[in-house]
């Protein structure tokens, strides 16, 4: 008798899953790689507008809008026993601490530095050092508003300059009441600052 080879029929099946299943791994990596990609650039655009739309979101502070109010309402008030310079002082001060609680940004020894340089501006109308410590002053509370402006409000790079340029213009060397429009110049740039943190 003469033998009867038998071929064993080849199964098909396993290579017809391992090809569905390379073509589903390859469609699952284009499409994660591609949402990933889209997912940074959302995150991106997100951040940069969230960064941006700071500006127009009002915290309505009201110790902000004293100070603006009491700036907006000035009538040429500077004199020599400098209570309106020492007031504005105050009420900056003031304003720029409640932005900063607002942010959560610890400023309590520069507000105490500018308390300090504010009551010297009222003892002795004649102390020929008040523009001096004016300065001293403007330039700390330049320097938080600054750090809150980068902390909170980086489109307002512009405002911070021009008041950080506003507090450079006070000359130490000057006697207040001769360089008035530079003491007022900076109070008017903090409060355009302020505003529009506010």
């Amino acid at each position: 008798m003469t033998e009867i080879k038998i071929e064993k029929k080849k199964l098909l099946w396993p290579w017809i899953l391992l090809g569905i299943g390379v073509v589903v791994l390859i469609i699952y990596f284009l499409t994660f790689q591609t949402s990933s990609e889209e997912v940074k650039e959302v995150k991106e655009v997100t951040q940069v507008t969230v960064t941006n739309d700071l500006i127009d979101v009002k915290e309505n502070n009201t110790t902000v809008d004293a100070y603006m109010n009491f700036i907006e309402a000035d009538t040429n008030r500077m004199t020599l026993d400098h209570e309106y310079t020492n007031e504005a002082l105050l009420r900056l001060t003031n304003a720029t601490n409640a932005m900063a609680d607002e942010i959560g940004y610890d400023v309590k020894a520069d507000i105490e530095m500018v308390n300090e340089h504010a009551e010297m501006i009222t003892k002795d109308p004649f102390d020929i050092s008040h523009a001096d410590k004016i300065r001293k002053a403007t330039d700390i509370l330049t320097n938080v508003l600054q750090n809150i402006q980068k902390a909170k409000y980086p489109g307002l790079t512009n405002e911070v300059t021009e008041l950080k340029n506003a507090s450079a213009s006070i000359n130490p060397d000057i006697l207040t009441l001769d360089q008035k429009d530079v003491v007022k110049s900076f109070f008017n740039k903090a409060a355009m600052l302020l505003k529009k943190m506010n």
